[in-house]
């Protein structure tokens, strides 16, 4: 059987209670999916066959999500942008980059957008060792937490860098991506568009960067692309199974 070019969601379910109801969601080739299942415990799965959708959502939906900002310029008309529109997005934030910010994140809460923890700075967290990479972890949710008055239950690492030994350790809803923008890398808002709308599905999350200006012009283009075309901005928290 045909497999999809990539995954939209997957639910892993640990042996011990701070891991149950833990949901990944990881972007793969069909090239890779060997590698993705031998080093993360990814399942099998088929087309059509492993999305499930929270109660309540009606039409296409899609979210929009961006990691290590908040940045000083580029977030703050991100988030005009999306007000303008009436939508929200999902925010990874960076410990590191939050501090000076703190009316930037602030604002993400009052407005309704998801906050997320996207560790305290971009290394690989497999790599930093499990006591390590929760102590950024915390130390970023702390930060988060003072500022919101609400500690934030879902996590992305950085470069997509996990296993099941730090979901565990970590006891957050980990959540990747379905569609990759490469916003990072292109810096040109035609080509961010164009590669997103090319791969955009009914319940896909898009990865994106909000501390670039191309990022943000290339993000408002496509919610008014998308809205065109009939889809519906949801957080991620909306796309998780319920």
């Amino acid at each position: 059987m045909k497999f999809k070019m990539r995954l939209k969601l997957l639910a892993l379910v640990c042996g011990i209670d701070v891991c149950l109801g833990m949901v990944l969601v990881y972007m793969v080739r069909e090239r890779e999916a060997a590698h993705v299942a031998a080093n993360s415990g990814a399942l099998p799965w088929e087309e059509g066959g492993i999305l499930d959708r929270a109660k309540g959502l009606e039409g296409k939906c899609v979210a929009l999500t961006f990691d290590d900002g908040p940045h000083k310029d580029c977030t703050p008309r991100l988030l005009d942008g999306l007000k303008q529109r009436g939508v929200h997005a999902t925010f990874f934030l960076m410990g590191q980059s939050i501090e000076g910010n703190e009316e930037i994140v602030k604002r993400m809460k009052e407005e309704g957008h998801l906050i997320g923890n996207h560790s305290y700075s971009h290394v690989q967290l497999t790599k930093a060792g499990a006591g390590a990479a929760c102590d950024g972890v915390d130390k970023t949710s702390s930060l988060i937490e003072n500022i919101t008055e609400e500690r934030p239950q879902y996590m992305r690492p950085p470069f997509g860098d996990w296993n099941e030994e730090l979901e565990c350790e970590v006891g957050m809803t980990t959540v990747l991506w379905s569609v990759d923008s490469l916003d990072w890398k292109l810096r040109n808002k035609n080509r961010i568009v164009k590669r997103v709308l090319k791969d955009v599905e009914d319940g896909d999350i898009i990865l994106m960067h909000d501390i670039f200006p191309s990022s943000v012009e290339a993000a408002l283009e496509l919610v008014d692309a998308l809205t065109k075309e009939g889809y519906t901005f949801v957080t991620v928290d909306e796309l998780l199974i319920d």
